[in-house]
């Protein structure tokens, strides 16, 4: 399996890290040893001091697919579930300005955290999903997907023209605004329309 997540589809936190909005999905991977296993904390890598949580809605695919048209991405998965892009932001920035590639910030070991999956049928429009994270009992990002830029299906349709979908790929679908630098001890706790979906400690 693979994870592809997209960057700046929230015009907010595209702002508030004074990005240009792009004209088409930003597209990354992260490999599957990113994954934070469950129940396992969170380490913050030694070659980071600036490590931010970005909370993102996912979505699991759940048939092969190639060349999606978006009237018909909304068969390509079934389960809902939320999830963290921790991002070296220190390290990020320097591969940004020598125009490199950011896997190393995004896609080192535990920087994919993945929540509960929920069936796609409990929300009445995948469009318009509240999601949080909150921080020491403090939210400190909110978002709806509403407020995407490019919402699932468009997602779909997009990484699908690059990308094979294979069966069990995840699509983190981007972050709203309030990303912020993560501390050891911190509980990090995700939530989808008031229901937790993750916790995780920083160490």
């Amino acid at each position: 399996m693979k994870i592809l997540c997209i960057g700046r589809n929230y015009t907010e936190h595209i702002a508030e890290l004074e990005n240009e909005k792009p004209e088409e999905p930003v597209v990354f991977l992260k490999p599957d040893t990113a994954i934070l296993l469950k129940k396992q904390p969170f380490f913050i890598p030694d070659f980071s001091e600036d490590v931010h949580h970005e909370v993102e809605i996912l979505i699991k695919i759940n048939k092969l697919g190639k060349y999606i048209d978006k009237k018909f991405a909304h068969k390509y998965y079934d389960q809902i579930a939320l999830g963290i892009d921790f991002t070296a932001r220190d390290l990020q920035k320097k591969l940004k300005e020598k125009g490199l590639p950011w896997e190393k910030a995004k896609s080192f070991d535990g920087a994919a955290v993945i929540g509960k999956w929920m069936s796609k049928e409990l929300f009445e429009d995948v469009n318009n999903i509240n999601f949080s994270l909150e921080k020491n009992g403090e939210t400190v990002q909110q978002g709806n997907t509403q407020f995407m830029l490019w919402k699932i299906d468009e997602l779909i349709e997009y990484v699908s023209k690059y990308f094979t979908l294979k069966i069990g790929d995840i699509i983190f679908t981007g972050t709203p605004a309030g990303v912020g630098r993560v501390a050891a001890d911190d509980e990090l706790v995700g939530y989808i329309e008031e229901k937790k979906n993750f916790s995780i400690r920083i160490k």
